[in-house]
């Protein structure tokens, strides 16, 4: 059985290869930074011989290696892995989310990680992956649990801003970009990612690459790239050669943090001393495992890493839309919930599409996935 094991992984890996070789040909693969953006990198301090670093010691695989993930991950027979069904959701159009008043703070997340902030009258959206498929071989990536997006992003109305934390696929997606090219007034992303906007037709006039702990002003808004604990690459050959973020919005008088991907760390903390407290906290808390513990947090670790910068609410987010890892798909909000429980730390858990009003009234907290069958 180990032969036959080892063989199906090293057919596995070819066909990756192979892909590989197709998805640098693709426009999905995205650009290449200029020797003159990689020696400004250098001077970010978390760059080094042609890769960005985290601030402490992080492992991509811990005691695992890919090719024994990759067995697992296509072979694991895991209960509940995915939902036997489509999850509930509100359908939405621009009307339904544009914000009336500057006081107003308003969420509505799509599922994953995509997410519409309303904040100072002004709309900012966070990591749009709204596509259907992901990255440029879908027979590959995992499948959207829902036939479709809450809203599509031709309907979304127009954006003060565009945060990416990375560059993976589930994150940064091509097709959602070129939608979203005239209606975007500024695309804030970390140092490296600028390469493949202008890869797919960005003005570059519309870009600002932010390293750790820079800052930009639009709209009365401050934008603060603070931060993760994770890594980068959308290909074979260029890992880490982009950064990854945490970001920091605020208005005259809210302020809201969202996590990007990444394990739990001190960086939290400091975050939280630097520019909280914060009205409401988006946290990763989905896709992890013993195999990659230093790279995605587990749902107490979320929990944790909420409190640490200081919220005031907690969204849990990067779960609802795909499976990326091998825990049941519902057992991030489960896990999270009873922790946050515990710890009496206030979390929302709405469906997806249900905007989510910052205002002190009751919170979406139905547990919506207990009814998925």
């Amino acid at each position: 059985m180990k032969h036959i094991g080892r063989l199906v992984v090293g057919l596995i890996g070819l066909l990756l290869l192979a892909g590989a070789a197709f998805a640098g040909l693709s426009p999905q693969f995205g650009g290449t930074p200029t020797k003159a953006e990689k020696a400004r990198y250098a001077r970010s301090g978390h760059y080094t011989k042609g890769e960005f670093q985290n601030q402490i010691p992080t492992e991509l695989m811990t005691g695992s290696s890919m090719a024994e993930v990759m067995w697992e991950f296509a072979f694991k027979k895991t209960p509940g892995k995915n939902p036997s069904g489509p999850l509930p959701m509100q359908l939405l159009d621009s009307l339904s989310i544009v914000g009336k008043t500057p006081e107003l703070l308003r969420v509505t997340w799509f599922g994953h990680s995509a997410s519409l902030l309303e904040i100072g009258g002004q709309n900012i959206l966070l990591d749009p992956m709204l596509g259907q498929e992901m990255g440029p071989l879908s027979w590959v990536t995992p499948n959207r649990y829902n036939p479709r997006v809450p809203i599509f992003a031709a309907q979304l109305p127009p954006l003060t801003a565009v945060l990416i934390s990375h560059d993976h696929y589930d994150h940064l997606d091509y097709e959602t970009i070129r939608q979203l090219r005239s209606k975007t007034r500024l695309f804030v992303v970390p140092l490296g990612i600028a390469a493949h906007l202008r890869a797919w037709g960005v003005d570059t006039a519309r870009i600002r690459e932010l390293d750790w702990n820079d800052s930009v002003q639009v709209a009365g808004l401050t934008i603060i790239s603070t931060p993760a604990r994770h890594f980068s690459g959308r290909g074979l050959t260029n890992r880490n050669s982009t950064s990854w973020s945490s970001w920091v919005v605020k208005s005259a008088t809210r302020r809201a943090f969202y996590s990007g991907d990444g394990g739990y760390g001190p960086h939290f903390a400091a975050i939280g001393r630097q520019h909280g407290p914060f009205d409401v906290g988006l946290l990763e808390c989905g896709q992890y495992d013993p195999h990659w513990a230093d790279i995605h947090m587990v749902p107490e670790q979320s929990v944790q890493a909420a409190r640490d910068v200081r919220a005031a609410v907690m969204l849990p987010v990067h779960w609802g839309a795909f499976t990326e890892a091998n825990h049941p798909w519902d057992e991030p909000v489960k896990r999270a919930t009873a922790e946050a429980a515990r710890l009496g730390q206030p979390i929302t858990t709405p469906e997806l599409g249900q905007p989510v009003t910052l205002d002190g009234c009751p919170l979406p907290q139905a547990r919506w996935w207990e009814k998925v069958k």
